[in-house]
Parts: C-alpha cells; structure tokens; sequence
C-alpha cells in the first residue's frame, strides 16, 4: 500500500484556496521495477484552480532492449529511444514539478512504484507527496460500472482518449477523469462524506484535506436530493413506488396477440425492421391454453424464437384479466436482470397496459442498513478490501433504489464482508422498528406482493418450495426459463452444502466475550457473576468450536488424498471430488470424521444453550443490551442449521436416499475442503412438493428433447403425462447458410491412451482454424485438465504472440470477466470448459467458430453420475441410454448454440471427436441441433473448405 502522511503538512493550497495536483502516467519495459522495469516515457497533466494548467511528456532511454510486446502495445521501440535522455538526466526536474501537490494516477501504486525506484537508485529521495488513485476513487464513487480499466472509463464517460497507451494521453484522459471523480464527490451527503472520513486512512488515496474541506462546506445545509433519507448519522435512498390503478384488457387473447404480432402491430412499430416469427406467436398461444386448462407444459424454442416476450406476453394478459400474480424464474440472478433492464422495458413498449413487476432475490443478494452501520461504527478496518466495500457501499446506497448488490462490483474479499451486512443475517425485524421500512429486503418483499408479475431464480423458487413457501409472495402460476437447469438446482438446494471457510467465517462472526464490546455490556447487567460465566462458556465453545472445524476438515482433506486415485474424479473447476459411498461409513478414517462431526455438534449446541439463556434473561432492559441479543439471537438459525446439516452429512441413514461427496482444492489454501449432498432421485419430491400444488407449471428452454421426446426431462423432474402439454418450436434461423460443421476423420483415438497426441491434434487444429477466422474463436472441452494441456500446448506452439489465449480456470476472473475480455481483443481464443458450454452469449462477429474438443459425457466417475448409474442398474435399466447420453445430447445442443446468436451470424462448428460419425449413439448428437452442412474428411481437406466458405 502506497505510505500514507499527513496531507495538510505536505499538499499546501494554491491562490484561491484551492489544491494543486499533477497527474502523472508512464510506459515502462515491464510491470515490475524490482524485476528489471525501467521507465520509458512519462506524461505529466498539472492541474490548478481546477483546471488544467500545462502538460509534459518526454522519452527515456531504458539502457535496456524493449521487449517486443510493449512495443506493439505503446508503439514505442528501441529506434525511438536511442537518443532519448536517461531517467536521471531528468529526475531533478520531475521531483521540482510534483513538489507541493497531490499525485494523480490510474492504478497509483504501479506509478508512484516505478516513480521512487528510479529516483532512490538515482540518488533523489522518496516522493512523500499524497496520493490519489483514481482506479480506487472509481471503484468508490461509481460503484455500477462494470470496468475499472482507463480505456472504459473514458468510453463511459465519453471522455476522449487519442493515443492508448501513451503516456501523456493516458495522463490527460486520467486528468479528466478526476474531474468527473471530483464532481461525483462534491455531491455526496454530509453523512456519507463523514463515514467516509472515518475509512480514509485505510483507503490508497488521500482523501482527507479533500474531505475536510467539503465537510466544512456542507456544514449545516440540507442535501437538495429529497429522495435521500437520513437516520442515525447514514444517508441512503430507499422509496417506495406507488401503486398504478389495475387495468383490464378489453379484447380476447387473440385480439390481443393480433394487436402485438400482425404486420402492423405493435412490434412493428416498435422495430422498423421487424419480421414476424410465427414460432413466437404459437409459443404465446400453447402458454395461455395451458393457463387457461391449468394444465403443465414443456415448450423447447429453438434460438432466435424470442421466448422472452413469447412467454412474458400470456404471463401479462392471464395476471391482469384474472388478477392472479404469474411467477417467472430464469437459472441466474443475471438473467433475471436482463429480464427486467431488456425484456420488460421492451413488453412496455409494445402493449398500452400498466404493468406491475417486481425483482425478487434471496436475503443474501440485499444490504441490511442496520448491520451495515454496525459495522462502520464497530467494525475492524484492519482488512483493506472491507474498508474499501464499506466506502463503495457508502457511496451506492446513495443511489439504489433496490440494495441489491448484484448491482455493483465488488473486490474479492467485499463479498465476505457482504456476508455480515447481508439481509440474510437478519432473523426477524420488529415492524414497528424504523429500520423495518428502511430494508430492502422488506422493500422487495412489499413490492413483489403487489406485483403483478415478479421475477426470481430458480435458486430462491426451490428455496421457497423447501421451506413452505415462505419467500416468494403465493402464486399458482409459474413460468420457469432456462428449464433444463432445474432438476440440478432443485437438487443443490435440498441438498446441503459446508466448507471450512463459511464454518470458520460464522465463528468470528460471533466472537469471543472479550472480543465483543456489546457482549461486555452485558456483564454490566446485574448479575454480573451469572452473566461472567455464560460468558467464559461461550469464549470455550467457540474455542473449542473453530479447532475441531480446522480439525475435521483437515482429517477430511488428507482421508481424501489417501483414497485410490480410481476413487477421485475432478470437477471442471480443478478440484478433487470423492464420493462418501455406503461402504465408506465402515473405514476407521471416516469413523473419526464421525466422532469430530458430533464434538462440533456438540460445541455448537452449547453456543445455543448459551444464546437461549441470554435472551431469556428477563433483566436485560437496556437498549444496547437487546440490541446485542438481537444480533446474536440471528445467528441462531445458522447454528441450528450446521447441527442439522453435520448430523446429515455425517449419518449414513437418511429419510431420503442422498449422495454426499467431498470436494478439495489441493492448489487452493489450506482447508480448501467442501462437503456436498442432494437426493438421489428429486422426481417423487417435486411431484408432491411443487407439481400437485401449482395449477400450471410452464418449462421452457432451448434445449429439453432428445430425439424430438421429452421422455427425459419428464421423468429426471417427476411430471405425469396426465394433465401435460409439449411443444417443440423451431428455431427461425437459416442454419443450413449459415452455419458448417466440421468433422476431421483422422485424429488420434483417445481411447487407446493416445491422450498426448490427441490434444497436439486439437491445438494444431485451434491454430489452423483461427488463422482462417482471425481468432474470435470458443472452444469447449469437457475437462478442465485437458483445457490446461492445450491452453500450455498452444502458447508453446504459437511461434510469436499471434493470438491472446484466456482460459477459463487459468486466466483470473469470472466467467462473464472472461468473456468480456475475449471481446475486447481483435484476434484472441477462448478456452473453457462445463460453465461455458451455456449461457455465454457472444453475438456477431466476436464469434466466427466453436471448436468441440470432446462430445460432453459426464465423467463416469463424478459423484453424482457415479450415485445415478448405479442407482439406474438396480432398477433395471440401462445407464448409458437413460442418462448419460440424454445429458450428453443436452449439453451439446448447449454448446452448439453459442455460435449462432443473430440472423446475421456465419461461424464454423469443428468437433473433434468422431465419435458422433462413428459411433452408434453419434446420430443423437446430430439430429438434436438443426440440420447443417456436414463434412467428415481430413483436417487439410476441412481447411481448405472452411477457408474458401467463410471468405466467399
């Protein structure tokens, strides 16, 4: 962390009273000055009376060769430096113009680094200047934009930026960028810009003179946003949206479609190139018959159909005209977003009706106010990255009008801190407490009850079926997209989940006695010798209660290493996975995990005993003593669960027959361990939990037949053929113009071991391919240890840097980081593996070709299929074709529709495996995705052919 001083001893004011500051970039020969790196330009932006006064740029020579890579991303080369001063020609004159001012930098730490490495070795002292950093003042201040890199900065606030990766360029796009950071800052509330105060010494940027100044200020003004509520020192904006009038449709529901669909209907108007998609209406139409016979219904539409408006349209008719409330939920939080920034704003363009929606997410996605001033008030802010969520929080609860924090980016660790703000800590609010109104999560709640229509996840829907439907406002209709995921989720969430870290995080969530100011308040109560004990026995139990957490999953992480290697698979994100098998319970090792699981029991009981007697103690009558009792008292349930949970995970008998495995990360940290189990069967569940209560229960995906039959999906969900529609919708693209499967016919066969050689095949391949799409190519494994072969394999091959290879599992981020930065490269290749088989949305020309290096079988030996197959033989039938292969066909109509997003799409499938030719199951494969050009041939003959079909 840059040093931080005291600002009004160095930063003195200007004329006018205001700060100078000088804003500084620089290109250097590498990231690192310890490593070699030498500065070889600066640019220099002073800015003064707030505004920028001059600027200064010049060339240094690095007595040292400029690697080749920078020169193609800076255009500078060894040429145009030859002549150029060295640094220490001009370090005298650099120190002169920082004197007196703040430095500014995009990512401050690298060039304050660069900066005072070059000056000590030169013989000049340290800069000691304040520092602002305007990548952690971004993050602060504009906490929803998605990229914090300068270039997106300057595209979202139309800055412009001539020379990328110039210095002085960069320097003057950053200048201008602290203009919009400071503007932004100038019009937070007084509350906020004190709590700000508060975190400023933690943070890498010199706020304080900044702040201070403001706060003077601001002193005793009223905040002009009126939206903006202030209690207890927090300033926030929560509202409440009125009500519109109920509406009724006063036409049919074939009128009313006619109204929408027909030529110069309402999406016409609304789209001058629109073009009626017969597929849509029909998918309209088979939804309201099954609305209106209270019948359940799978509807397959294939890409392109618009299942969106198709299903959101009878959704909104059958709402309003019998005033029932229609449930829509979608496989991710993500698209539940996009349903309602995309899809809704779209439906109200096209019908003239007042429509209520509401976004319904679990606890755990929405701020708890309270606790989150708790934890500003309280909390430690020894951890840089919850000092820094603490900052953004203060900024974006400024802003939202929802809590959810799927609306902003936090850093790694901000979400651990979430996990102590969340509503989800939250047991119970009084409704006659101010913060009851002043919760988003109530908010949503409320909203959602007068909703209309509300969107949720498949993750909260099963939530609310496993608890008696406490969560989701009542409904008797429900809409579920992306349906192909919904036996897998509604198996996680009836199943159950630890890990070492959630187990350890709850822990020093709650404390020890001595640790906890507000429990020390409650010795102050009259029985002090009473309460003195309760408190020795909770610092015991939670002593006790975080070694044997360490204990168990340490014994469970070396019990697994043990294990035969045949016993082991690996997850596509790397980890190990064993599966606790019935024979399992009967090994001495596990049998100490047994005896481990029950002493944590034990410990966590105590906990309780403890959090019973306190909050039964009739003499607590002091506020902040309650309020400890309430915070405490919520994490009752937690507790609770973890007995429950641990007496299930470690029992061998269970009510309902379950698969339990274990998951480690040995590359990962310490206790990396993960305890997993789900029913083995969820059919007769969801049949008595979810499809005898519901009315109509409506699937829909792009991919539920295999072989034009819904045979699978109704029996892996548990749906009877009484009272049940099906449909299959084509999809309206031109597939046989548009798209050409590629099959080579002589690759290694990897089943004969020839692992090696089959993955050089497939990275020559990916290579020769790329070079006829320049790039802009996804490719599929189905393990994530083969992906790490070829990702090494092909950066070996490549004879210079002709494409950015990124990795899924190897290059940092989320998927949705990954994808972004595949797009943002002209010729770049992507690699990943189970995730991205599906929902990876790449339209246009970012995507020209989809290489398959595997068809998607589930690994024999995961533990879940492991627990199935076996389960499938005692009954008689036949794994393979019962199972694996409908999963298979699913997955790979999945991964076959990335490449086709638009009408406009042309792109090239390249399977690797020529067991979809050659194998007798391969015509499954073939017939499940529309019907294509296919060409099985030698891999030159394919080339020549994709070369001369995608440049004609």
């Amino acid at each position: 962390m840059i040093r931080k001083i005291g600002i009004h001893l160095v930063c003195q004011k200007n004329g006018g009273g205001l700060l100078r500051y000088v804003v500084i970039d620089l290109e250097t020969t590498g990231n690192s000055p310890a490593k070699s790196g030498k500065i070889i330009e600066i640019g220099m932006v002073i800015i003064e009376n707030e505004k920028i006064k001059e600027t200064k740029t010049t060339l240094f020579n690095p007595n040292q060769s400029i690697p080749p890579f920078i020169s193609n991303l800076t255009g500078i080369d060894n040429e145009e430096v030859k002549d150029a001063p060295l640094f220490m020609d001009k370090a005298e004159k650099i120190s002169q113009i920082l004197q007196d001012s703040y430095i500014i930098a995009h990512n401050a730490k690298f060039d304050v680094g660069f900066l005072n490495m070059e000056l000590t070795s030169n013989g000049y002292p340290e800069l000691k200047n304040p520092v602002l950093d305007t990548v952690e003042l971004s993050r602060i201040l504009f906490p929803s934009i998605s990229s914090y890199k300068l270039s997106h900065l300057a595209e979202h606030f139309k800055l412009h930026h001539d020379d990328p990766h110039r210095a002085l360029s960069d320097a003057y796009v950053t200048a201008k960028l602290f203009f919009k950071l400071k503007e932004k800052l100038d019009h937070l509330p007084y509350e906020t810009l004190y709590k700000l105060k508060n975190l400023e010494d933690k943070l890498q940027s010199d706020l304080a003179a900044i702040l201070d100044n403001r706060l003077e200020e601001l002193a005793f003004r009223e905040h002009p946003d009126k939206q903006i509520k202030h209690y207890q020192g927090l300033a926030f904006r929560i509202s409440e949206k009125e009500t519109q009038t109920q509406a009724q449709i006063d036409r049919s529901f074939g009128a009313y479609l006619d109204d929408i669909y027909q030529e110069q209907g309402a999406l016409s108007k609304a789209f001058s190139s629109y073009e009626p998609r017969e597929g849509q209406r029909h998918m309209s139409e088979i939804i309201y018959d099954a609305f209106s016979a209270k019948k359940h219904a799978f509807i397959e539409a294939g890409t392109g159909t618009g299942k969106s408006l198709a299903y959101l349209l009878p959704a909104v008719y059958q709402a309003i005209n019998h005033q029932e409330r229609i449930i829509i939920s979608t496989y991710t939080t993500q698209l539940q977003s996009q349903l309602l920034e995309e899809e809704i704003p779209l439906l109200k363009r096209v019908i003239d009706i007042p429509v209520q929606v509401a976004l319904m997410k679990g606890k755990n996605h929405y701020l708890n106010l309270e606790k989150f001033l708790y934890e500003l008030d309280y909390g430690s802010k020894d951890n840089y990255d919850f000092v820094l969520t603490k900052a953004i929080l203060l900024v974006w609860i400024t802003e939202t009008e929802t809590g959810d924090i799927d609306e902003i980016q936090l850093p790694a660790g901000g979400y651990i801190f979430f996990q102590k703000v969340s509503a989800d800590v939250e047991k119970t609010i009084d409704p006659k407490s101010p913060w009851f109104h002043h919760s988003y999560y109530q908010l949503a709640r409320r909203r959602a009850q007068k909703a209309d229509i509300v969107i949720t996840n498949h993750a909260l829907l099963c939530t609310d079926m496993f608890n008696d439907y406490a969560f989701l406002p009542s409904y008797q209709k429900v809409l579920i997209d992306e349906a192909h995921h919904f036996e897998e989720t509604a198996s996680h969430h009836y199943g159950l989940k630890l890990d070492y870290i959630q187990m350890q995080f709850t822990c020093n969530y709650l404390g020890t006695a001595d640790e906890e100011k507000q429990f020390n308040t409650v010795l102050k109560a009259s029985d002090r010798r009473h309460r003195q004990k309760l408190a020795d026995r909770w610092n015991a139990a939670i002593k006790e209660a975080k070694y044997d957490i360490d204990e168990l999953f340490h014994h469970i992480e070396r019990f697994v290493r043990a294990q035969q290697k045949n016993d082991k698979a690996t997850s596509d994100l790397g980890r190990v996975q064993y599966r606790i098998k019935p024979q399992t319970y009967q090994q001495d090792a596990w049998q100490l995990a047994q005896d481990m699981a029950a002493r944590l029991r034990m410990h966590f009981q105590k906990l309780l005993d403890v959090l019973f007697q306190l909050i039964d103690d009739d003499s607590l009558d002091n506020g902040d003593e309650k309020q400890f009792l309430e915070n405490i008292g919520q994490m009752q349930g937690i507790l609770e669960k973890y007995i429950e949970d641990l007496k299930v995970m470690f029992q061998e008998q269970n009510e309902v027959a379950l698969i339990k495995w274990v998951e480690v990360d040995l590359k990962g940290k310490h206790h990396s361990v993960f305890l997993y189990s789900e029913p083995s069967n969820i059919a007769p569940i969801l049949a008595n939990e979810f499809f005898s209560k519901k009315e109509s229960v409506i699937f829909t995906s792009a991919t539920l037949t295999m072989g034009s039959s819904f045979q699978f999906i109704k029996e892996r969900l548990g749906v009877t053929e009484q009272d049940l529609l099906t449909e299959q919708i084509a999809s309206p693209f031109q597939y046989d113009k548009q798209v050409q499967l590629l099959i080579p016919t002589d690759f290694p066969d990897i089943r004969y071991g020839n692992i090696d050689d089959f993955v050089y095949a497939v990275c020559e391949a990916i290579l020769s391919l790329a070079e006829v799409t320049s790039g802009r190519m996804l490719v599929l494994f189905t393990s994530y240890d083969m992906l790490r072969k070829a990702n090494d394999l092909l950066k070996e091959m490549m004879t210079e840097q002709q494409y950015v290879i990124i990795a899924q599992g190897v290059t940092s981020g989320s998927r949705s980081r990954l994808k972004k930065n595949f797009q943002s490269y002209d010729q770049a290749i992507l690699l990943g593996t189970s995730s991205f088989w599906e929902g990876v949305d790449i339209p246009g020309e970012d995507l020209s070709a989809l290489v398959m290096a595997r068809l998607p079988f589930q690994p024999p030996n995961h533990p879940v299929f492991e627990a199935k197959s076996h389960q499938l033989k005692e009954e008689g039938k036949n794994p393979f074709m019962d199972l694996s292969l409908p999963q298979a066909v699913i997955k790979f109509k999945q991964g076959f529709g990335r490449l086709i997003r638009s009408s406009n799409d042309r792109g090239i499938v390249f399977i690797c495996d020529g067991r979809i030719k050659t194998a007798k199951y391969g015509k499954y494969f073939l017939e499940s995705i529309p019907e294509v050009p296919v060409h099985y041939e030698s891999t030159r003959y394919l080339m020549s052919h994709a070369e001369n079909w995608f440049h004609q």
